[in-house]
């Protein structure tokens, strides 16, 4: 079998690197990207935070409200995805220059599989090096690359010597590598298979991979397999091009548990909008809509639709999502969040026997509301309440 080299590449605290960036005043101080904390009262969760932030114990995901409490002096920022998004494509594009083989797995990572390409730029290791000076150069930030057989082994490895690291693992490596490191770097152990097998005795991956395949599956099922192979440094897993964007969604958390209906519904009338949005900027449309409520007490529920034809049309969305919240029983009850996802997506010019083919003047009109966007920014134009 053909020997691998599978690269592994993890931009540095993403989100807090640009705004660090673009403000110098900001260098090296304790940056949180995320909701409003609201002096400690804020609703939402850390997106990312810098390194300096880190060292309070501030890490992403965390509630808001807790991180300000770890550090009340942070510099907290409010998310600007578009930003982001043009930078993660930016990036893309380096790396596309290096192999053809790409697969990105969120806006500040992906894998490469420079196997057939790397002799165009010297040795692996001397690819990887390049690869971060034109990411250095041309965008001004960091990004800590792994390097490996497969693609287990090289995002483990990305994420060993943050920030800016570069780890490579040889082949015959792979066993004395993986061996001292903890249970929990394995994809598919999460907090809970984590603690069983901590109970178990298994704390490192060498532990792990002392266990019989039997063991491993008639604790863990299929996974257990998964888990046993790749303990061994086993992954044959293929890099994988054009990932299809499966869905698309937008939530809010509100301030405060609200029981106000009209400020629910606009709050769901705006992000119908935006998920319309992002379903043209993509060129899709979808056919199943979802309205995700999430009540005072944590208790969540889903409600779906799905429609006779495709749609990306903004008032398809908003009307779609209205009749979905009409239907459900709130029975007095606050709701903490609201979210719209749009899935069951085909290209908008995918050819559709039984869709009715849309006016030219509803065309025209999305086409040019989205240049105003474009030019303006997405505030610059919204649409009028109804009510």
């Amino acid at each position: 079998m053909k020997k691998r080299h599978i690269i592994h590449v993890d931009m540095d605290a993403f989100f807090a690197a640009i705004e660090e960036r673009d403000r110098p005043e900001l260098k090296d101080k304790p940056i949180v990207v995320g909701a409003d904390p609201r002096r400690g009262k804020g609703r939402g969760v850390v997106s990312t935070c810098s390194y300096a932030a880190r060292k309070y114990g501030i890490h992403s995901a965390m509630p808001i409200s807790i991180a300000y409490k770890k550090c009340p002096e942070c510099i907290f920022l409010p998310v600007d995805f578009e930003k982001y998004n043009k930078v993660s494509s930016q990036i893309v594009e380096i790396l596309g220059s290096f192999s053809p083989t790409l697969e990105q797995v969120s806006v500040d990572e992906a894998f490469l599989d420079i196997t057939g390409t790397y002799k165009f730029f010297g040795t692996p290791h001397e690819t990887c090096l390049k690869i971060k000076e034109r990411i250095s150069k041309e965008t001004g930030l960091t990004a800590s690359i792994g390097l490996a057989p497969n693609k287990m082994a090289a995002k483990i490895a990305s994420g060993l010597k943050k920030p800016d690291g570069l780890v490579e693992v040889k082949e015959e490596d792979l066993a004395s590598f993986l061996e001292p490191l903890d249970v929990g770097l394995i994809w598919g152990v999460g907090p809970k298979t984590k603690k069983e097998l901590n109970r178990m005795g298994i704390n490192t991956i060498g532990d792990l991979a002392r266990r019989s395949e039997d063991e491993l599956i008639s604790l863990f099922g299929k996974n257990g397999a998964w888990f046993r192979e790749v303990s061994h440094g086993i992954d044959e897993s293929e890099v994988v091009t054009g990932h299809e964007t499966k869905s698309i969604s937008n939530e809010l958390t509100f301030d405060e548990d609200t029981a106000d209906q009209r400020l629910i519904e606009k709050e769901l009338a705006a992000l119908g909008e935006l998920v319309a949005d992002r379903l043209r900027e993509e060129k899709t449309k979808a056919r199943t809509i979802t309205l995700k409520i999430r009540l005072e007490g944590f208790h969540t529920y889903t409600r779906s639709a799905t429609l006779r034809e495709s749609t990306n049309f903004t008032e398809d969305m908003i009307r779609t999502v209205q009749k979905l919240y009409e239907n459900f029983e709130i029975k007095e009850r606050k709701v903490r969040l609201v979210g719209v996802r749009a899935s069951n997506l085909s290209l908008a010019d995918e050819p559709d026997l039984f869709r009715a083919k849309p006016s030219a003047r509803t065309e025209a009109l999305h086409k040019a509301i989205d240049k105003i966007k474009a030019r303006f920014g997405k505030s610059s134009i919204s649409r009028a309440s109804s009510k």
